[in-house]
């Protein structure tokens, strides 16, 4: 039997509107007690946008630079337009405040780059972008080489340091994640129980739990004088409790591959590693999209617990902006400005993979 669907390709608007009218009859208003809870759902979603809407747009206070300028009944954003520079930036030197800018110029460049199918040379961008960017704008961020002055991390916060810890998660955590799943699908004893114990160690470990060991523990490991700084464990426990997720999400993929697939490529002498980079590896990859982008999304929202070890990030900010005495009361905006951050985020992430499936017809679609 055909599905029928509320609107459909290649047809004329008079049937495209037959069978809009088909659809609603059959699955909002089939009968009196379909067509009451429909009406009473109907109802209640139009009241909830329309509050939504008058409190955060229609009635909201945009201009001004202090809490006496938000007088309305509705949403202050005069409150993020202050606070702006920190939920970006946390308090990086406003001397240097280009930095981080050319940071976010850049990354929404390449990834703009990487994400339009005609752009040629697209396998140099992404080389360029996971191996030589991250060492260009940690030189950046950073300083102390051309000139540019010194910025200690912990004066790094908001979305800048959301993205960083994000972005080398991202970046190093599939590569290490591809290398554990073949480890722990090695024919070797000891590389598969070795692969195995650290996968299954690190995802039975909360990270809230690995950063507090990273922040506070491990400097008690180190030698007396040897420090540390506090991004760089952090970034080392998200890569590793990351990596340990992704490997499992690159085994899944792997067991999906055919036998016939191995045989074939035995039977044309490929050897292990040609075998894995030119037949499976890359259907594997292809089939565990929707969960590699799953497990990125994860990581995003995670960086959030940076927080419990002092650095704040795009949350952090916020929590600390909520308790200045001078803008009480408008922890509301706060939140919902910083939920719109990750949102926007994560929904980009998860459009992106759902485009790139697409593309691939991952699934052997036809």
């Amino acid at each position: 039997m055909m599905t029928t669907y509320p609107f459909q390709p290649n047809t004329s608007p008079r049937r495209q509107l037959e069978t809009s009218i088909h659809w609603l009859k059959k699955n909002l208003f089939n009968g009196p007690l379909s067509t009451l809870f429909t009406l009473l759902l109907g109802y209640f979603a139009f009241s909830a946008a329309w509050t939504l809407l008058d409190w955060s747009f229609i009635n909201a206070d945009w201009v001004g630079s202090t809490r006496d300028d938000c007088r309305s009944d509705g949403a202050c954003w005069v409150f993020i337009s202050v606070r702006w520079e920190q939920f970006m930036y946390g308090f990086y030197p406003q001397a240097g405040l280009w930095r981080p800018r050319l940071f976010f110029a850049s990354l929404a460049i390449l990834i703009l780059l990487l994400a339009y199918e005609k752009t040629p040379k697209k396998a140099g961008i992404w080389t360029f972008f996971i191996t030589v960017y991250p060492c260009l704008i940690a030189t950046l961020l950073y300083g102390g080489v051309f000139g540019l002055e010194v910025v200690e991390t912990h004066r790094w916060g908001g979305l800048l340091i959301t993205l960083v810890i994000a972005l080398v998660g991202i970046i190093a955590s599939l590569p290490i994640g591809i290398l554990l799943a073949l480890g722990r699908r090695s024919n070797m004893p000891i590389i598969r129980s070795l692969s195995t114990i650290y996968i299954e160690v690190w995802r039975g470990v909360p990270l809230i739990t690995i950063l507090f060991m990273a922040s506070v523990m491990l400097p008690l490991f180190l030698s007396h004088g040897t420090e540390i700084d506090k991004l760089v464990r952090a970034l080392l426990g998200v890569i590793m409790f990351s990596s340990a997720y992704m490997a499992e999400v690159i085994r899944g993929g792997l067991q999906a591959i055919p036998k016939g697939q191995y045989e074939a490529a035995d039977a044309l002498g490929f050897s292990y590693w040609k075998t894995m980079g030119l037949v499976i590896l890359p259907q594997a990859l292809k089939v565990s999209i929707p969960s590699i982008v799953n497990t990125f999304i994860s990581l995003f929202k995670d960086t959030s617990l940076v927080l419990i070890i002092g650095m704040f990030d795009v949350l952090g900010i916020g929590q600390s902006a909520n308790t200045d005495p001078e803008w009480l009361g408008f922890a509301t905006e706060s939140y919902v400005f910083v939920a719109f951050v990750f949102w926007l985020f994560c929904f980009g992430m998860s459009r992106y993979s759902i485009w790139l499936e697409k593309k691939l017809h991952t699934g052997h679609k036809h």
